[in-house]
């Protein structure tokens, strides 16, 4: 087989670090990289020892595939253009700016029998990852991504910028379809919302309660779900996951025991786990799932389909939240 030519386009910090973790997979060659800053890309070029394109065109015909780490609102040119050439495209996330941009992506690469995959790189997170073998259906989920104030990815609200994370792998357990949403939140320190919160019920009963900032004082990325007979906790700064579930009485575990509740028949015990934590590096496997799903032409794990998704619910909340600040803005100014 022969080894796939992977492009770069955009140097910037995220697109350097699928550069670096790029040239360490076997069997695939990275062909160049672009970025608008052709200083920057030259810059770039010499540090890693690769080539560098003055053109987009250049890179996407020395191409099979791309990376695109660019800024949000580039993603529908840059991805059509490569999908346009030939070139399947890894796009980080958000998909695209808006839901018609990502459309008109996932018609032209199914024409070309091409692949999208959209870098929700959390859904690679080894503390998600270490719930595999675990039957996860919440009904009930608490999510808090919580940053301190980065200049960087202020171009879009943080509903893309962070909430979509945690859209994105709430949709995946939940597999059920949106019903409703309710939505708040306000611009402080950006032009745009810095602060979030959404309520997300599913048709199935399920109802996810997410909440995103950039402007705390600390990090956190956490997520809490309950199901039947089961409580887990996920952390994904420290890529940790804990589980609190009920068993019969009789069931062998490897958990630790804490008791037992309820009498007679009902009666169940209270086992505490801890799943192995995989050592993995998400973004590398991601790429590398991203390599896998070419050489053997099957469905990327995060397809533009699903990015799509995340990003109709994404939009839907900023426009709730917007339509909301100026409903109330109306009323103040008594219109």
């Amino acid at each position: 087989m022969n080894k796939l030519n992977i492009g770069i386009v955009g140097v910037g910090h995220l697109g350097k670090l699928h550069l670096k973790n790029l040239l360490e997979i076997k069997d695939v060659n990275c062909s160049g990289i672009f970025d608008v800053d052709l200083e920057k890309a030259k810059t770039t070029a010499e540090q890693f020892s690769v080539r560098f394109y003055n053109s987009l065109e250049e890179l996407f015909k020395n191409s099979n595939a791309v990376i695109i780490a660019t800024t949000t609102s580039t993603h529908h040119e840059v991805a059509k253009l490569a999908l346009e050439n030939g070139n399947h495209v890894f796009i980080e996330k958000p998909i695209t700016s808006t839901v018609a941009e990502a459309e008109e992506l996932i018609k032209i690469a199914n024409e070309k029998n091409l692949f999208i995959q959209v870098g929700h790189i959390e859904r690679f997170n080894p503390a998600i990852l270490a719930l595999e073998k675990y039957q996860l259906e919440p009904m009930f989920i608490q999510s808090d991504r919580l940053s301190q104030f980065n200049p960087r990815g202020t171009d879009v609200a943080v509903v893309l910028d962070l909430m979509i994370h945690d859209i994105d792998i709430i949709l995946h357990l939940v597999k059920s379809e949106v019903e409703k949403i309710d939505a708040n939140g306000v611009a402080v320190v950006s032009d745009s919302i810095d602060i979030a919160n959404a309520r997300i019920q599913f048709k199935n009963g399920c109802v996810a309660n997410v909440t995103a900032s950039r402007i705390s004082q600390k990090k956190m990325r956490k997520m809490r779900m309950f199901q039947k007979d089961a409580y887990i906790t996920i952390d994904f700064l420290q890529g940790l996951s804990e589980i609190y579930r009920l068993v019969k009485p009789d069931e062998e575990t490897l958990g630790i025991s804490y008791g037992e509740i309820g009498i007679g028949e009902k009666r169940k015990k209270v086992i505490y786990e801890q799943p192995e934590i995989p050592e993995i590096n998400a973004m590398k496997y991601e790429q590398e799932l991203f390599i896998k799903s070419i050489q053997t032409n099957t469905k990327p794990v995060v397809t533009g389909e699903d990015g799509k998704k995340a990003l109709e619910v994404a939009d839907f909340i900023i426009k709730t939240i917007e339509n909301s600040s100026q409903a109330i803005l109306n009323k103040l100014e008594g219109r």
